[in-house]
């Protein structure tokens, strides 16, 4: 979980089939409120939590219909406080407003069972190779999102890197090492199949729409 969006590794048997990232946003409404403060006072956080309750919909139905566990990159306070050490003023006001512990919050009151596991370090290695992955650039896409009355070019940013000749994804590679850490050793998880990468789907989802189903999902 980050501020703008939400990333589910869905692991099937222990193999990684489907990857959904639910685009949250969150960290743009903040900025564009925390700017026109001044001028008027708006329902900020009324705004955030809908999305929030949205997505935690969304990620129930998937682990009903899947039968699965949902397991969470847990960010307490004292996380943030050690990422927030060299982060600038802009940074650090959209980290304190990143509604981890409330998504966190509003799955463990749904009739589903979550795991709360340590994250650290989960998004420094390549599940694929476990190599260890140094820098990650920004990388700007565009994409067509659907929505509940229409379909939307939304504008995203991705941070990727290149290991071993295959490129990856910051919050994918975070959700994926999840998603392993929780599942048991001797069942020997691994992130792909032997058929290899070009069998897992990447979904790309609004809170306000949906996507379609695995016994594990690991957020990030």
């Amino acid at each position: 979980m980050n501020e703008n969006n939400v990333t589910a590794a869905a692991f099937k048997r222990g193999v990684l089939s489907v990857v959904y990232r639910v685009e949250t946003n969150l960290g743009r409404i903040v900025i564009a409120y925390a700017e026109r403060r001044k001028l008027k006072k708006l329902r900020e956080g009324e705004r955030k939590l809908d999305v929030l309750r949205k997505t935690a919909k969304f990620i129930e139905r998937l682990a009903v219909e899947s039968r699965a566990t949902i397991v969470v990159g847990d960010i307490n306070r004292r996380a943030k406080e050690r990422m927030e050490e060299d982060a600038n003023s802009k940074l650090r006001h959209r980290i304190h407003q990143w509604s981890v512990s409330t998504l966190i919050k509003l799955l463990d009151e749904k009739p589903i069972h979550v795991e709360k596991i340590p994250e650290n370090g989960t998004s420094s290695r390549d599940p694929f190779t476990g190599s260890l992955v140094k820098d990650y650039e920004p990388l700007v896409i565009r994409a067509a999102v659907r929505g509940l009355k229409r379909v939307r070019v939304v504008k995203i940013t991705l941070r990727v890197a290149k290991v071993s000749g295959r490129i990856v994804e910051r919050d994918v590679v975070g959700a994926i090492n999840i998603g392993l850490r929780f599942l048991p050793s001797n069942g020997r998880p691994v992130a792909l199949a032997s058929t290899g990468a070009h069998d897992v789907r990447v979904m790309l989802v609004s809170p306000h729409g949906g996507a379609t189903l695995p016994d594990c999902f690991a957020i990030d």
